[in-house]
């Protein structure tokens, strides 16, 4: 269940993120928000886990940078592959991905466990 409300709180960051807050994302609706948001946290888990593990001592040296990226890497992935999300370029991608994880964190704030 925690993982059905995680999906959809995403969801509902990205949709906030590139509705309001970011220019040069696009998305079509809430419905297609939330499938980018899977197919987002999709592509960290497998692709982004194997290219964080493998660039460690890179990342480690950059104090979580390397990470960043490959999470705007992921994001651009995504755009890529489905219809009614995109993402202009890398800077709008590395914004959504501010603003997502800001958005995140208030709603994680405002969430008890």
């Amino acid at each position: 269940m925690r993982f059905i409300v995680e999906i959809l709180l995403t969801g509902l960051a990205v949709f906030i993120g590139a509705r309001y807050l970011v220019p040069g994302v696009t998305v079509d609706g809430f419905g297609t928000a939330v499938i980018a948001a899977l197919l987002i946290a999709l592509a960290n888990a497998t692709i982004g886990f194997i290219l964080r593990v493998l660039t460690f001592p890179v990342n480690f040296l950059t104090l979580g940078l390397i990470s960043f990226i490959i999470s705007v890497l992921m994001i651009l992935l995504v755009s890529n592959v489905m219809s009614g999300f995109h993402a202009s370029g890398f800077w709008a991608a590395a914004f959504l991905a501010i603003v997502v994880a800001i958005i995140k964190a208030i709603f994680g704030s405002l969430s008890k466990d």
